[in-house]
């Protein structure tokens, strides 16, 4: 992959990478998330990521929110377990605007109180939209149960009680703490020359002093393999079973992602969808999750089906991880398996907006960012005995966790 890679005086990192469109596509990934929140921090970091377009030192919100609208372009943002990314689609005409846009509401946001108090209750609502879809819910919960309810197993949004007690100077500490140059990138993707978005970039992030990471992440707590029922007022029953899988860094991850794409991926012709649905007609919603994290991960399957057939299908979904750990895959099964893998990845990246997000992640990550040539070669190293000693070790069914909403 062609790339433009700077690092300015600061810590920020700068990656530019090139194509043929006229819209552009830029975003600040930020190293911190939910992850980094203390015990009376719980939900600050998605706090923050609504409260960052509610004013500045020279705006109000609604200057922020029209400086994009007004020219056609977008102005979005998200948090996750350990990232936050402030983000713009533009115009490439336009890109000096949205990269001061986006450098403002970062570094001069001021937090009004009365925009604090009207947020709370936007995300309070969100928080309830939430509790009201246990497909949705059922995810963060299984990781609450992973974790023994450490910062890792938190949910991103937090809850009411944490949220209603957020001041001005919790976030302004939060950020201190948490928003340093060396763990910022800076990505942009679209068809401009490196030395004007070197030149924009400088402009505007460049003149921030320098803030530098001097902790490192704390382990999460030692896992041990968990059951939790619980009764919900649903139409369905919702379960959630899994294990503690290979963290960012670990080189098995690849394999993982290919055994979980085979399982219970998007495609129709997963195994958990041939077996559950299409043959046995039990579940509809059927998804395995495989999410690594710096240091830690988590492998999970989850569905939705009548409470008459739970232990039914936990059979027919142990039978199939069975499968995994008991039988390599044939040659023309692990060569299907490959290619699947490298088409939904290479179709992935035609969304560039994706692209950019993901460009600047791995950037964040690990300093580099792999071509699809490079991507490829990896999948098709893998090998059927690799993906077997995965198996039995992430598909132990002495180590799954299983978390079950039944219906009340």
């Amino acid at each position: 992959m062609d790339l433009f890679t700077h690092t300015l005086p600061n810590g920020i990192r700068l990656v530019h990478h090139r194509v043929a469109s006229p819209v552009g596509h830029c975003g600040l990934i930020i190293n911190t998330g939910s992850r980094d929140e203390n015990e009376d921090e719980h939900g600050m970091a998605h706090f923050i990521e609504h409260v960052i377009f509610k004013g500045t030192q020279k705006r109000k919100t609604w200057h922020i929110l029209s400086r994009l609208d007004d020219v056609g372009g977008e102005l979005n943002a998200y948090t996750s377990k350990e990232e936050t990314a402030i983000y713009a689609s533009f115009l490439i005409g336009d890109f000096d605007r949205a990269v001061e846009l986006l450098h403002d509401i970062t570094f001069h946001s001021v937090f009004p109180e009365k925009e604090l108090t009207k947020e709370k209750e936007v995300i309070i609502d969100e928080i309830n939209s939430y509790k009201d879809n246990p497909a949705e819910l059922i995810i963060d919960d299984f990781e609450e149960l992973v974790f023994d309810d450490g910062p890792m197993g938190h949910n991103i949004l937090g809850t009411a009680d944490s949220i209603k007690k957020f001041s001005r100077e919790d976030i302004l500490n939060f950020i201190a703490n948490n928003y340093h140059t060396d763990q910022m990138v800076l990505c942009m993707v679209g068809d401009m020359d490196p030395a004007r978005f070197l030149k924009t970039a400088e402009k505007y992030f460049g003149v921030e002093q320098s803030n530098l990471r001097t902790q490192k992440r704390p382990a999460p707590p030692a896992y041990k393999p968990s059951e939790l029922r619980k009764e919900l007022d649903t139409f369905q029953s919702h379960i959630s079973i899994g294990n503690i899988a290979y963290d960012l860094e670990n080189p098995k991850r690849l394999g993982l992602s290919l055994l979980n794409n085979l399982l219970g991926g998007p495609g129709m012709n997963s195994r958990l969808n041939m077996a559950l649905r299409e043959k046995n007609g039990i579940a509809y919603n059927i998804e395995s999750i495989y999410s690594p994290y710096y240091g830690t991960g988590v492998f999970s399957i989850y569905f939705g089906t009548d409470s008459q057939n739970i232990d039914r299908s936990l059979r027919i979904a142990r039978k199939e991880l069975a499968r995994l750990r008991k039988n390599k895959l044939g040659q023309m099964q692990l060569h299907k398996a490959r290619r699947q893998l490298k088409g939904q990845i290479t179709i992935s990246s035609e969304n560039k907006e994706n692209l950019m997000l993901n460009i600047g992640k791995s950037f964040l990550l690990y300093n580099k960012v792999d071509s699809l040539a490079d991507i490829y070669n990896k999948i098709d190293s893998l090998t059927a005995i690799d993906l077997l000693d995965i198996a039995n070790e992430i598909f132990d069914e002495q180590q799954l966790s299983y978390l079950i909403y039944e219906q009340s």
